[in-house]
């Protein structure tokens, strides 16, 4: 599929077909045949798009054969006033209906830039939703008080779930589950091993591959394997008490995006291998995981020139990729014959 605008998540509905969003605020129909649906589903709340901010993940819920919802995340508000949105709709034949924002982060930023903006459901229902720091607002990736720099967990209500790790502390948000982090924009649940993958982006260098655990401290900007984009040393540490270390990390950067852990049939070689799309390595990096540790072994897809935006196990097996540039594609990559 051809002619999008920076696509930039791509989610399969039961009838073979998929959802794709557009980094501008639109969302598109791709029919089980491959074609993209000419015009865009209506309905979605205001996003605000500029610079990173835009329209970004789409989820299908877990009961979507049942219930028709779906999930979006997205920047809302105004550049000098902007959040972190997530909404759930029931979606239509060509229109999102019973539209409602169930998360906004807190507090308000300015600026247009790190706003993290996956999504996972995990097998109890709960949304887990990656955040950024804002970029300018680094130091509150470790204060409890606030969104920024975490990853929080919510009911499909919007609510906290009463098991949250800072549930019960008064100085903290409810909704967090995880915090110390700088911009996570890869994010895969993994029944297979009940494990929450996520990858988040460094500065210059410390690109990180983590697993997520309720209540841990990912360390940013205490610890960072990266340098600052002036090339000042943003802190003397890589390791600091009660932090969390990556499985693996990138300098120089690559710019991690889109990720997924393969466990389908076509290509039995890679299977529990993740897939990281890169948008400065404009590359696909094939990351063996096996016993809690992860090794970059394979670098795919370079021929394409592209920045690969997100990348997804088909229901049919096939790894699929996004290319975020003006003229986006959505690409499939199977066995050669």
């Amino acid at each position: 599929v051809a002619g999008l605008e920076h696509p930039w998540s791509l989610a399969f509905l039961p009838d073979g077909g998929a959802l794709v969003t557009e980094r501008p605020g639109r969302l598109r129909r791709i029919t089980a045949a491959g074609e993209l649906v000419p015009g865009e589903v209506s309905g979605l709340p205001e996003v605000f798009s500029s610079g990173q901010a835009g329209l970004f993940e789409v989820l299908i819920s877990e009961d979507f054969a049942s219930s028709g919802l779906v999930f979006l995340s997205y920047a809302c508000g105004v550049e000098s006033a902007n959040h972190l949105c997530v909404a759930r709709a029931k979606l239509g034949e060509d229109r999102l209906e019973n539209v409602e924002e169930i998360f906004r982060a807190l507090p308000a930023k300015k600026g247009d830039a790190h706003y993290g903006g996956r999504m996972a459901q995990l097998p109890d229902a709960s949304l887990i939703i990656t955040l950024g720091d804002g970029f300018d607002y680094r130091e509150q990736a470790q204060v409890l008080g606030n969104h920024l720099g975490s990853v929080v967990r919510i009911g499909t209500d919007g609510v906290a779930p009463e098991d949250n790790p800072f549930i019960d502390s008064p100085d903290a948000r409810p909704e967090v589950f995880s915090y110390g982090h700088r911009n996570v924009q890869g994010l895969v649940y993994d029944p297979v091993e009940q494990l929450l993958i996520s990858h988040e982006h460094g500065p210059r260098g410390g690109d990180e591959i983590n697993v997520l655990r309720p209540g841990q401290n990912y360390g940013w900007p205490v610890i960072t394997y990266g340098l600052d984009y002036t090339g000042a040393r943003i802190t003397p540490f890589t390791e600091y008490p009660n932090m969390e270390q990556p499985l693996l990390q990138w300098t120089p950067s690559i710019a991690p995006s889109g990720m997924t852990r393969y466990r389908g049939e076509l290509f039995p070689e890679w299977r529990g291998d993740l897939f990281v799309g890169a948008l400065a390595d404009r590359s696909v990096r094939r990351v063996e995981f096996v016993d809690g540790e992860a090794e970059d072994v394979e670098t795919l897809f370079k021929e394409l020139k592209a920045r690969i935006r997100d990348v997804i196990t088909g229901p049919d097996g096939a790894l699929y990729l996004l290319t975020d540039e003006s003229d986006g594609r959505v690409l499939r990559v199977s066995p050669k014959p």
